[in-house]
């Protein structure tokens, strides 16, 4: 089979261990998984503070992308392309540009207002300006057409995938909570920990498995609440976990907890699903897609309203209280299992939207 060759320009750090993200593992999956589908993945790593990179990342950017030839198929990541419309746009008059956006930069907690519409106009600048955009959720796809105004037919969804994992023992079956997520605002661990300090006379713990590199401020802020409730010995912050460390946390989880306030997907759910845990997450943006059903109708997991620990409080507590609940959401988490798609079908959806760009680039909008 002859490859045609598509130029993937991912963030820097995608490989590092200590910054480990959703959108980081589906960037490196789908660059072993292409090449299955017909296409020869050229890695073209972009270093710098995305999406607001310094001078140097920005000269770097567009000197990669000066050194394609006319006409080459590029992918880009959302979070190196969307806040550089300057660099992007005017390469999408002469190459074949897909974006893969894995969150719009907008949604990011915590920003100031000037700098958060700044990205938001700069988005739907480049957005606008490639030949297609590659959603991680039907609701992400939604999103993007209705507040970027894109046409529907030229956004398109390539879903994550899971790696099937063989089923967790957990601990005793009710009390070892895993939250898997970068310690950041818009995870939300500290509505977690509002909502578990209400439970002390249950025997639970907590382990909090994420980079601790992204907000620093939150997390001492974080810190300081878990202390300030006396849940130091309960709620673990132990930075981020990857390969058999990772996967020991998984194997001795008995319930997974999202508790974000903005979600396009939701990974970590799935990665949990796939191991038959069930899940109490937060109902927003793409996690009831990614907690998703059984074939038989049935829902693996607990979903609740974001940003209120009351209603995590309520959930953890229908969670602790109720054995033939937690019976019922291990059996559903076990049927979701075996039905989660893997990566090909991932890698299948993105080589059928980058086979379908234009052939002759588009002009920018």
């Amino acid at each position: 089979m002859s490859l045609r060759t598509v130029h993937f320009v991912v963030p820097g750090g995608v490989d590092d261990p200590a910054a480990p993200s959703g959108g980081n593992v589906y960037d490196r999956r789908v660059c072993l998984d292409l090449p299955g589908f017909g296409w020869r993945v050229h890695r073209q790593p972009a270093d710098g503070d995305w999406p607001r990179p310094g001078a140097a990342a920005r000269t770097g950017l567009a000197r990669t992308l000066r050194d394609l030839p006319d006409g080459a198929v590029v992918l880009l990541d959302g979070l190196v392309a969307c806040g550089v419309p300057e660099i992007v746009v005017p390469e999408a008059e002469r190459l074949r540009i897909a974006v893969l956006v894995h969150l719009p930069l907008g949604d990011e907690t915590g920003l100031d207002p000037a700098v958060a519409a700044d990205l938001d106009a700069g988005e739907r600048t480049v957005l606008r300006a490639a030949g297609a955009v590659i959603a991680t959720s039907d609701w992400a796809a939604r999103r993007l057409v209705a507040h970027h105004g894109l046409a529907p037919d030229r956004v398109h969804v390539a879903a994550p995938g899971a790696d099937i994992a063989p089923l967790a023992a957990g601990t005793d079956g009710v009390s070892r909570l895993l939250c898997v997520a970068a310690v950041t605002p818009r995870k939300g661990q500290h509505r977690l920990v509002e909502a578990l300090a209400g439970m002390t006379d249950l025997p639970w713990s907590c382990v909090c498995a994420g980079g601790l590199g992204q907000d620093p401020r939150y997390v001492a802020r974080l810190r300081d609440l878990i202390g300030r409730y006396g849940l130091e010995d309960r709620v673990h912050l132990v930075g981020p976990r990857s390969g058999a460390d990772l996967d020991a946390a998984y194997a001795a989880a008995d319930l997974m907890v999202l508790a974000s306030s903005a979600e396009t997907y939701g990974m970590a759910v799935t990665e949990a699903l796939a191991r038959g845990i069930p899940v109490l997450a937060t109902d927003v943006g793409g996690l009831p897609e990614a907690v998703g059903r059984t074939p038989d109708g049935r829902v693996p997991g607990i979903l609740v309203p974001p940003r209120d620990p009351a209603a995590l409080a309520a959930g953890l507590r229908h969670w602790f209280g109720e054995a033939d609940v937690r019976h019922r959401l291990r059996s559903a988490a076990r049927g979701r299992r075996a039905a989660l798609a893997g990566w090909a079908t991932t890698a299948q959806h993105l080589a059928g939207v980058l086979g379908r760009l234009p052939d002759q680039p588009r002009r920018a909008a």
